[in-house]
C-alpha cells in the first residue's frame, strides 16, 4: 500500500522546487495526496477495514497542516498546488 520508488520518484520530479528539493510542503502534499487517493481505492473493496481508516484520517490531518502552513507562507504556491492536485473547488 506504500508509494514505489519509481511512484515517489515521479511525484518529487513533478513537484519540486528545484532540483534537490525532496521535502518541500508542495512535495509532501503530493505526496499524501497520492497516499490517499490509494487508501480511497482500498476503502472501496475492504468498507470494514477500520484500522487503516484510523491511519486516512491522520493523512488527512496531516495534509491539511501542511496545505494551511503553505497558505500561510506562499499563497501563490498553495493556489497552484491545490488547482494542479485538484483538492479543493
Amino acid at each position: 500500500m506504500s508509494l514505489s520508488k519509481e511512484e515517489t520518484a515521479k511525484i518529487i520530479k513533478d513537484y519540486q522546487m528545484h532540483s534537490n528539493d525532496t521535502a518541500s510542503p508542495q512535495v509532501q502534499i503530493a505526496m499524501l495526496s497520492h497516499r490517499l487517493t490509494q487508501l480511497n481505492e482500498h476503502f472501496k473493496t475492504n468498507k470494514k477495514d477500520h484500522h487503516s481508516r484510523r491511519g486516512l484520517m491522520k493523512l488527512v490531518g496531516r495534509r491539511r497542516k501542511l496545505l494551511s502552513y503553505l497558505n500561510k507562507n506562499n499563497a501563490d504556491e498553495y493556489k497552484t498546488l491545490i488547482s494542479k492536485l485538484g483538492i479543493r473547488k
